[in-house]
């Protein structure tokens, strides 16, 4: 089942949410200073690419992870979880759509704070 999701999930614009986050993620890591960042661009692209299957879990993150989440928070976290979150309203609207819609809530909240979680 987790196949099939992944394998409609990627035809419908899973493909592209992957790119983007790819694309961002390597724009980030060319500075010295972008590279926690585009590292986590990196893992939500991984996710983004095919959700169905990963379990998020909270890591014991310390100050670091907590200070690299408001950074985040402000460049650009809000807006890609409202993105994240307005698919995923869309997505529920239908029966067909809501286990797309739940991945969507998924991503939201880790591309809210992607620090101190971990992807399993």
């Amino acid at each position: 089942m987790k196949l099939l999701g992944n394998l409609i999930w990627m035809i419908f614009g899973g493909w592209a949410i992957a790119l983007e986050y790819i694309t961002a993620g390597i724009a980030m890591c060319v500075t010295i200073i972008g590279i926690p960042w585009g590292v986590q661009c990196i893992k939500l692209a991984v996710v983004g690419l095919a959700p169905f299957g990963y379990e998020i879990k909270d890591k014991n993150a310390g100050a670091v992870s907590f200070l690299l989440n408001v950074v985040w928070f402000f460049i650009g976290g809000v807006w890609i979880c409202l993105s994240h979150l307005a698919l995923g309203v869309m997505f529920c609207i239908t029966i067909i759509g809501l286990p797309f819609g739940m991945q969507h809530f998924k991503l939201a909240g880790l591309a809210l704070s992607p620090f101190g979680k971990a992807i399993e």
